[in-house]
C-alpha cells in the first residue's frame, strides 16, 4: 500500500524542475521589460508557461480570503477565529465587526477530498445575514498516527460536540457528504432531549438514499466489494509527512476520479485558459484560476472513515433502511427529530448526488410537522451549482436565509 503513494511523492519531486522552468518561462514572457511580451507570440509563450506550471503544481489549501462582507450597504470587516481545535477538524468562526444578532449557523463542509474553502461562495453569500461557523477539516496526511483513528462514528461525535459548543438557537447546514452524519447527530441529540438540538437542519445535495437516481460514484460503490476499495484505494502516507504511516484514501486518487468523471470538460477548460491568456482576456483567466485553485487542492481522507462511509451509505444504505447503528449498538432514529425544522435542496442536473437522494430525508424524519419542512429543486443546476455560482447566490441562498429566519 505504501508503494503507490511513494511513487506519487517521487513523481512530485521529478516534476519540480519542470514546474520551476514553466514558472520562469511565464514570468519572463509576461515581464513588461521583455520587448515581445505584449505581442501574440509573447502572450502565447507566457500562456504556455502558466498552463504547464499549473499542471505540475501541488496545490495547497486555499484560504477563504473573506476579509469583508456587506451589511445594509456598508462594508464590515470579517475575521476568521478558531473556536475549537481537534486533530481532524477545527471549528472556525467568521467573526463580523458588528453587534447584529443574526441567526447562528454552522456550515458542515464535506469531508470528501476538497478543503472547506471550496465553500467560499457559500460562506460569502450567507455572511451578511448570519453569524457563521464552519467545519474546517484537516488533511489526514498531516495528522500524526498518535492522534488515533477517525471513522464515521467519530464524525457523528465531532458534530455533536461542535453543536453543543455553539449551544441553543443554532441552525445547521450540511453540504453534500455530511448529510448522513448530520442527520444522525441531530437525531441522537433530539432523542436525548439535548437543549443544543438545532432549530433547523438544511441538507444540500446529500447522499441520503443513493438507491434513488443512481449516479456514477454510487454505482461504483455498489459494483465493487469493500475489500476492493481497501486493497486499491487505501494507502499509507509516505515518510516525510507528519502523518507518516497513517492509512488514507489519498487526495491524488480522489482528484483522478473527479477529473475522469468529466474529463472532456476539464480538458476543454485548460484549452480555454490558454486561449484567454494568449488573447489577453484576464477576466476569463482569473475565473479559471479561482475555480481550479480550489478544485485541484485536495486532501487525504482517514481510511476508517472512508471505508465505513462506503459500506454504510453506499453499499448497505443503512440510514434509509432504518439500520444505521451508532457505535454498532444504538439505532439512529431520524423520527426522533421533532423540534428541528428540515429543508432539503437539490440540483436538477446533479450528477454526483442524484435527484431525490436528498429529498429522501423527509420520508425518514416523520416526527417533523409538515409546516416545518421545505424542499427545493434548483432548475438547471449541477452539484456544485447548488452551493456556488450565480444560481446559488440569486436563487438558493435567499430561500435558505428565509427558511432559517422563519425558524429562528
Amino acid at each position: 500500500m505504501h508503494d503507490l503513494y511513494g511513487a506519487f511523492a517521487l513523481g512530485r519531486i521529478l516534476a519540480a524542475p519542470v514546474n520551476a522552468w514553466a514558472s520562469t518561462m511565464r514570468e519572463l514572457w509576461s515581464h513588461p521589460m521583455v520587448p515581445l511580451s505584449d505581442t501574440p507570440f509573447g502572450r502565447a509563450m507566457a500562456a504556455t508557461g502558466e498552463v504547464v506550471e499549473r499542471a505540475t503544481r501541488r496545490f495547497g489549501k486555499p484560504p477563504f480570503a473573506l476579509e469583508t462582507t456587506t451589511i445594509e450597504g456598508q462594508p464590515v470587516a470579517v475575521r476568521e477565529t478558531r473556536v475549537l481545535h481537534t486533530p481532524f477538524c477545527d471549528l472556525v468562526h467568521f467573526e463580523r465587526a458588528t453587534d447584529r444578532r443574526d441567526p447562528k449557523v454552522l456550515v458542515i463542509a464535506p469531508l470528501s477530498g476538497h478543503h472547506a474553502s471550496l465553500l467560499r461562495d457559500t460562506v460569502a453569500a450567507l455572511l451578511p445575514a448570519h453569524d457563521l461557523y464552519i467545519t474546517d477539516w484537516t488533511d489526514a496526511r498531516l495528522v500524526p498516527v498518535s492522534a488515533g483513528r477517525f471513522d464515521l462514528d467519530d464524525y457523528i461525535d465531532l458534530l455533536r460536540h461542535f453543536i453543543r459548543t455553539l449551544g441553543s438557537g443554532l441552525h445547521v447546514i450540511a453540504v453534500c457528504q455530511p448529510a448522513v452524519p448530520a442527520i444522525a447527530a441531530v437525531a441522537l441529540l433530539c432523542e436525548d432531549g439535548d437543549a443544543a438540538a438545532p432549530q433547523s437542519l438544511t441538507v444540500m445535495g446529500g447522499p441520503i438514499d443513493t438507491r434513488i437516481s443512481p449516479t456514477a460514484p454510487g454505482q461504483l460503490a455498489e459494483r465493487r466489494s469493500l475489500a476492493w476499495f481497501e486493497s486499491n484505494l487505501v494507502h499509507r502516507v509516505p515518510f516525510g509527512e507528519p502523518g507518516f504511516g497513517r492509512r488514507v484514501y489519498p487526495g491524488f486518487l480522489q482528484l483522478s476520479a473527479f477529473i475522469s468523471m468529466n474529463y472532456e470538460r476539464h480538458a476543454k477548460a485548460q484549452v480555454e485558459l490558454f486561449r484567454d491568456l494568449a488573447t489577453g482576456d484576464e477576466d476569463g483567466a482569473q475565473a479559471h484560476r479561482r475555480f481550479y485553485d480550489d478544485y485541484l487542492a485536495v486532501m487525504d481522507l482517514p481510511a476508517e472513515y472512508y471505508l465505513q462511509t462506503i459500506a454504510s451509505v453506499f453499499q448497505r444504505h443503512e440510514l434509509p433502511r432504518g439500520e444505521l447503528r451508532y457505535r454498532g449498538e444504538r439505532l439512529v432514529r431520524p423520527a426522533a427529530i421533532r423540534t428541528t425544522a428540515l429543508m432539503t435542496i437539490e440540483g436538477e442536473h446533479d450528477d454526483i448526488t442524484g435527484l431525490g437522494q436528498t429529498f429522501a430525508a423527509h420520508a425518514l424524519c416523520t416526527g417533523i410537522a409538515d409546516e416545518h419542512r421545505v424542499h427545493y429543486v434548483q432548475p438547471q443546476a449541477g452539484h456544485y451549482g447548488i452551493f456556488s455560482g450565480r444560481r446559488w447566490r440569486d436563487e438558493i441562498a435567499p430561500r435558505l436565509a428565509a427558511f432559517i429566519r422563519s425558524h429562528a
